[in-house]
């Protein structure tokens, strides 16, 4: 089945409308339907006598929004601090008998430190070209870009396991120090709008808190779609299944 048409089955539905699904079962059927319509893609919602497109166009259609491939979003830092904290909470409850414990800050910190670091290790290449854009450590002494992310992790395992402090307590400091100061310089010094490798290097959040939304019309992550207009009828909907 496709998937897309799946969701704009689904999201049809969900929002009242009787659905009239033709589902193209093959090739021909698939390539026919495209040189008809002049299109290039399936799933096809039709309203009325009116084509309204895919997926996504479908959701302008109908006002809501279109998360865009390359637009920046700090959902991905909010999931890990809070699954961070959860886990905080568990291990202290877990330990402890209770949720809020003296070490909770702490586990749920070291949390933090191995779920970002796990992040950057599934593509250490990719966060160390990132990292270089800001941190003043790793643009004099490039290996610290590479070496960063096994760092953090290893500290935040070590203050997990309450071992070996004298390393992990000075190792966390010193990485997190020299981040922090690159940052506020990059953003608030030198008014750079970046994307942070905090999260890895394919993420799309932005680097600090001042660059949180997109311009109108800025198309600098990417391009901006005009607004579809709306109107109400019943929707066809022409979509393909997997061959």
């Amino acid at each position: 089945m496709c998937p897309l048409g799946l969701k704009t089955v689904d999201l049809l539905k969900r929002k009242g409308f009787k659905v009239d699904d033709h589902t193209l079962t093959s090739r021909d059927e698939i390539d026919a339907f495209k040189k008809q319509e002049n299109v290039d893609t399936t799933p096809q919602v039709y309203i009325g006598d009116q084509r309204i497109g895919g997926h996504e166009e479908l959701r302008k259609h109908l006002g809501m929004s279109v998360p865009k491939a390359k637009e920046t979003t700090h959902r991905p830092v909010i999931a890990i601090f809070a699954t961070a904290l959860l886990i905080g909470l568990a291990i202290s409850w877990a330990t402890q008998g209770t949720l809020f414990t003296a070490r909770m800050p702490e586990f749920a910190v070291a949390t933090a430190m191995v779920l970002l670091g796990l992040q950057k290790l599934q593509d250490v290449e990719s966060f160390s070209s990132m990292f270089l854009n800001y941190d003043l450590l790793a643009q004099r002494y490039v290996p610290y870009s590479y070496f960063y992310p096994y760092a953090e992790t290893l500290a935040g395992i070590l203050m997990l396991a309450g071992a070996l402090i004298w390393l992990a307590a000075p190792l966390a400091l010193f990485v997190g120090t020299v981040g922090a100061v690159s940052v506020f310089k990059a953003v608030y010094i030198d008014k750079r709008e970046l994307k942070c490798a905090g999260v890895g290097g394919n993420s799309n959040v932005p680097l600090g808190l001042c660059v949180t939304n997109r311009k109108p019309r800025d198309d600098r992550y990417g391009p901006v779609d005009a607004d579809a207009d709306v109107v109400g009828a019943r929707p066809v909907l022409l979509r393909q299944t997997m061959i």
